[in-house]
């Protein structure tokens, strides 16, 4: 290598060789590369204070940015009413893993269940004879459908209407009128 008048290197085209497999070194038929032209030594200066304030200059900025804050601009909602609700969220539907129960709950008003027992008073048997109407003990928490679905289910009768009360005693009694298609009376001598 030589060195000029200016104190700048300048770098000499080298001579690439290519081996061979036998060892020896033989020639490339490709070009040896251009030498780039020297910079001036201001300019070469001036570059290094441009990198050296590059980084500064991104420090100050990141420093003005974390001061400021990202939410410089947030305008407040105006509340007109002092409840707050909270914002409706995502509520995924329920996948177990495993069943919670090995068996399903049995239904435990049944029809055998809502249905205790016929009542025979004389009362009852005057209902059962002059209104088509049968009378039975029920389950507390049996309701006027319940009753109905019990009495297709057990007698394969319709009725019309149903009619509930409970007792002084806190025994409730079911009024069961058929349709005019059944005879209580009949019923009743044969099941009940």
């Amino acid at each position: 290598m030589s060195k000029s008048s200016k104190g700048v290197k300048q770098a000499e085209p080298k001579k690439q060789t290519k081996t061979t497999p036998a060892g020896g070194a033989a020639k490339t038929d490709k070009p040896p590369r251009q030498a780039k032209a020297p910079k001036a030594a201001g300019a070469k200066k001036q570059s290094k204070k441009t990198t050296q304030q590059k980084p500064k200059e991104k420090a100050l900025a990141a420093k003005k940015a974390i001061k400021k804050g990202t939410r410089t601009r947030v305008l407040r909602k105006v509340r007109t009413t002092a409840i707050f609700r909270p914002p409706m969220t995502l509520r995924l539907p329920r996948n177990p893993k495993f069943p919670r129960f090995s068996l399903r709950h049995r239904n435990k008003l049944d029809q055998y269940t809502i249905i205790r027992s016929p009542v025979s008073s004389e009362s009852a048997m005057k209902k059962i004879e002059d209104q088509n109407t049968l009378v039975f003990y029920v389950h507390s928490k049996a309701n006027k459908h319940h009753i109905n679905e019990a009495v297709f289910k057990l007698y394969k009768v319709k009725a019309a209407k149903v009619n509930t009360l409970v007792t002084p005693k806190g025994k409730k009694k079911a009024y069961v009128k058929l349709t005019g298609d059944f005879d209580a009376l009949e019923l009743s001598l044969i099941h009940i």
